[in-house]
């Protein structure tokens, strides 16, 4: 289920960060901590009223040699175009600014829920400077401090209230799946080449509610759908400017997507920035395929394809599940190898383990490789099962669960791979300590 999309927007220094940080903080706010997201990160996922949201903290979009002028305007366009609610934030202290106004004057074009922090309010004396933000035409202004966190409980209740129903869920059926990567990789080429090949059938229905272009299609009998993180809806310097900063863009089409395919250019090879990209993808436990694209501009011999392969395994040691598939999209070529992943992986993402089977997996790994001393003691696995699919998520029943290492768990996820297809797919591991009255 795709969650809603909170973007914190407003000028320079008035406490967009301490604000984020806040939220996600918060000892009733529970910080996802499956995606392993660490406060510098752009977003988080963020529980409150058993209510899950994304927080977009839009101050962490860095955008080079740019006038602050036009950053505040990129960064309130970017929370305008791609996000369900907008926390405006504002600096108390200082009052209205010209800043602020424009921010504003923005954000008064867009029918959205809008919420209008004013921070920096510390104390009850400050509480009456809120009210000159009522100029901005915005609703009530919230007076919060994010140093000392007054007034955050109020925004997280508006959240809440704002979020409400859940989407319905996707058809189980197809499979979902969306391009990521770095500019002139060739995503959108490969989504049309996707779209055109012979004997699939592409349905007239695109546009969701959350404001991405889904396209369904049919290939073989089978239903896919290719969710374009690709372009920007308007034209203009702005959005031409923002268009490798567009992240809350990606990171809602991988939310709602089930496999992500990883796009690199195989003529210009893996550069830095390709490892970031990746990273929305695993935070949020996604299948992943990495596509090798422009193949055919490839000067080759017969260890090419072998050689690419071994540096992305180098490159990429934490994706040594990912499969990798070599493609050409300007000429439609080894598409099908493509459509062959997808199937496969989606196999994986949802494959259901039976629990006989699964415990004789374990019982036998524990056999040939114990567990090694640590924390104190050894881990001992008394059974597992499957709890979930998509990913796969087994819980296992142990001794004490600060026993185990993190190699020792990798050495159970490796038996497993070998044994089942998981094939593109992480593996989620919940550890809970054996109690008396399970026997």
């Amino acid at each position: 289920m795709p969650n809603k999309i909170v973007a914190i927007v407003g000028s320079p220094n008035v406490g967009k960060s301490t604000i984020f940080n806040r939220i996600i903080g918060d000892r009733r706010a529970i910080v996802d901590d499956e995606a392993g997201i660490t406060r510098d990160r752009l977003y988080a996922n963020a529980t409150w009223l058993k209510k899950t949201f994304t927080l977009i903290d839009t101050g962490g979009i860095e955008i080079e040699n740019k006038p602050f002028q036009e950053q505040i305007r990129i960064q309130a366009n970017i929370a305008i175009d791609e996000a369900d609610i907008i926390i405006f934030v504002t600096d108390g202290q200082v009052g209205v600014t010209s800043d602020d106004r424009m921010v504003a004057k923005i954000l008064h074009k867009v029918k959205k829920p809008i919420i209008l922090a004013v921070n920096k309010i510390d104390n009850g004396l400050q509480s009456a400077n809120a009210a000159e933000f009522y100029s901005l035409g915005l609703g009530e202004p919230i007076p919060v401090s994010g140093s000392h966190g007054v007034g955050i409980g109020e925004i997280l209740n508006r959240i809440t209230d704002l979020i409400g129903e859940n989407e319905a869920e996707k058809d189980d059926e197809s499979v979902t799946f969306c391009l990521i990567g770095r500019p002139n990789v060739g995503k959108s080429s490969l989504t049309n080449a996707l779209l055109s090949q012979d004997r699939v059938i592409v349905s007239d229905i695109s546009g969701t509610t959350r404001d991405s272009i889904d396209t369904p299609f049919v290939k073989d009998g089978q239903k896919y759908i290719v969710i374009d993180t690709a372009g920007l809806k308007k034209k203009g310097k702005i959005y031409e400017a923002i268009d490798k900063y567009s992240a809350i863009r990606a990171l809602k089409a991988i939310e709602r997507s089930e496999i992500v395919l990883l796009v690199i250019d195989g003529h210009q090879g893996i550069i830095e920035q390709d490892k970031h990209v990746i990273q929305y993808a695993t935070d949020l436990h996604k299948a992943i395929i990495i596509v090798v694209n422009k193949w055919d501009i490839v000067d080759k011999d017969t260890n090419t394809m072998s050689s690419f392969t071994k540096n992305v395994r180098k490159e990429y040691k934490f994706l040594d599940y990912a499969p990798v598939v070599y493609v050409s999209a300007l000429q439609k070529k080894r598409l099908d190898t493509l459509f062959e992943a997808l199937i496969n992986v989606h196999n994986a993402y949802h494959t259901r383990i039976k629990t006989s089977l699964l415990n004789d997996v374990l019982q036998e790994a524990q056999v040939m490789n114990q567990a090694p001393d640590f924390n104190g003691g050894r881990l001992k696995i008394y059974y597992g099962t499957q709890v979930l699919s998509c990913p796969p998520t087994i819980t296992l029943v142990v001794n004490d669960p600060n026993f185990m290492h993190f190699s020792y768990q990798r050495y159970l996820e490796n038996r497993l791979r070998e044994t089942f297809n998981f094939d593109g797919t992480p593996i989620k591991f919940n550890l809970k300590k054996h109690s008396k009255k399970e026997g």
